[in-house]
């Protein structure tokens, strides 16, 4: 049996679960701890799935907690089950790994079969633990509702996560049976958000990249809900590389979103693409690029990200078309990803899995890409004098000097005779001509032009 005083080395913060059946508050409570809205709630069945977690603290001791899907009883060989199969062995991970359980109930329903079985989970994997009985609006009728929970074996706390009723005296027992762990080095990971269409292997990917099953993976559409965000480390001391992967729900057009759950979960997609430093948009190479595939890389591209293209199942292709063929009919049905790599990987049998992070790597660095005032200058000029913008009502459009704003995205002032003049086709010339010196592989490239008049770049004599 696990104790909380196992005398071992903690090198990371303990970890906080809340479990229980379906319906009970635990993404509410989740939501309320952490002081900030993370997990998607809903009075819809069944709406968290993953495990989430997030980085918490209280009284001094920093913990990790986990906000896992409802555990419900089922015939794990039926295939209709096969999410609730993967959701509770989510949970029963959770379990193992959590260094205290909270166990969440509501008081409205008394104690059921589910929170009975839940119980004995917990004491079967040897976690200590402690029961939240939930939905304790009223503080009175509370105490004496909750003292019946007191059969499951564990010490209970009346809480109401709605109404912020009880979560002090919660969380300072908690808190107080946790171990105190020295503060972790802070390290600023590179945020890469997985995003594509249902059933495209978003989740696939992450799991073998990972090399455990840590994200559900099934054949149902819109299996993953939550933006799930998961830490990674490659190596170890001072050259480890640290990375935060982040797994999103499938995103459908907006007017084929069935519901409030999915509603959320595409907003949340692209709130992740928006915190993003490099965003891997997953293909299926089944069925090659669809429009709403166009969309989503014209949202990638509307935020400025770093970009990786990977064209998932490759292992069913092999006999159909080469990846040279494929890459053709890519470049014409989606032209504006011509500057971003593009590999080819089964997230099945890991077909080129290495080749990605590598790939994410490499674009990590160029979005970072800080180019010297004098080259830029030289370069941008160059570009110019070879090929001059059109003369546009009798009068052309000119550059007097460049230098660059910012990096991630990389951001080109140029300092012009009149802004409204830079026609788009020729700004997608210059963007061109600065891949071509410099590269910029997967990178956003941004030029802003400002009005100057051309004395103020010339040399005053002394």
């Amino acid at each position: 049996m696990k104790t909380i005083s196992d005398p071992s080395p903690l090198t990371t913060p303990p970890i906080v679960a809340l479990v229980g059946r379906p319906n009970v508050g635990k993404s509410a409570l989740f939501n309320r701890i952490l002081g900030r809205r993370v997990a998607i709630v809903h009075e819809e069945c069944g709406v968290t799935r993953d495990r989430i977690v997030a980085r918490s603290e209280w009284n001094g001791k920093s913990f990790d907690l986990v906000d896992t899907g409802g555990l419900t009883k089922f015939n794990r060989a039926t295939h209709a089950n096969v999410i609730e199969a993967e959701t509770r062995q989510q949970a029963e991970a959770a379990i193992e790994d959590a260094t205290l359980v909270i166990l969440v109930v509501n008081v409205e329903d008394g104690i059921l079969p589910l929170d009975q079985e839940v119980e004995r989970l917990i004491h079967q994997k040897g976690t200590p633990a402690i029961v939240a009985v939930n939905k304790c609006d009223n503080p009175d009728r509370g105490e004496l509702d909750a003292a019946l929970f007191a059969r499951l074996g564990f010490p209970v706390f009346s809480v109401s996560a709605l109404h912020n009723i009880g979560l002090q005296e919660l969380m300072d027992n908690v808190a107080s049976q946790l171990p105190l762990v020295p503060p972790e080095p802070v390290h600023d990971p590179l945020k890469i958000t997985i995003v594509g269409r249902p059933n495209v292997g978003k989740s696939s990917f992450i799991n073998r990249i990972i090399r455990q099953q840590r994200v559900i993976v099934s054949d149902v559409p819109g299996t993953t809900r939550d933006s799930i965000d998961i830490p990674l480390i490659i190596g170890s001391g001072p050259t480890a590389r640290h990375y935060l992967l982040t797994d999103t729900a499938g995103m459908r057009k907006m007017g084929k979103v069935d519901g409030a759950v999915e509603r959320y979960s595409v907003f949340r997609a692209q709130a992740s693409i928006e915190r993003a430093d490099v965003v891997t948009l997953v293909l299926d190479a089944t069925q090659g690029p669809t429009a709403h595939d166009k969309t989503i890389a014209s949202l990638i591209e509307e935020n400025e990200k770093g970009c990786v293209v990977i064209v998932n199942k490759w292992d069913l292709m092999t006999e159909k078309a080469t990846q040279k063929e494929y890459l053709t009919a890519l470049s014409r049905e989606v032209p504006f990803l011509h500057w971003v790599p593009i590999l080819f990987v089964s997230a099945k049998d890991g077909y080129n899995i290495r080749q990605c992070l590598d790939a994410i790597n490499q674009v990590a660095e160029q979005i970072q890409t800080k180019i010297p005032t004098g080259l830029l200058n030289r370069t941008i000029m160059k570009a110019y004098e070879r090929v001059q913008p059109p003369v546009i009502q009798n009068k052309r459009f000119k550059i007097y000097y460049a230098t660059q704003l910012g990096v991630k995205p990389i951001r080109i002032g140029l300092f012009v005779n009149d802004p409204k003049r830079l026609p788009d086709t020729y700004r997608e010339y210059l963007v061109n001509s600065m891949r071509k010196a410099f590269g910029l592989l997967g990178a956003p490239l941004v030029f802003i032009a400002k009005e100057r008049s051309r004395a103020q770049f010339v040399a005053k004599p002394k």
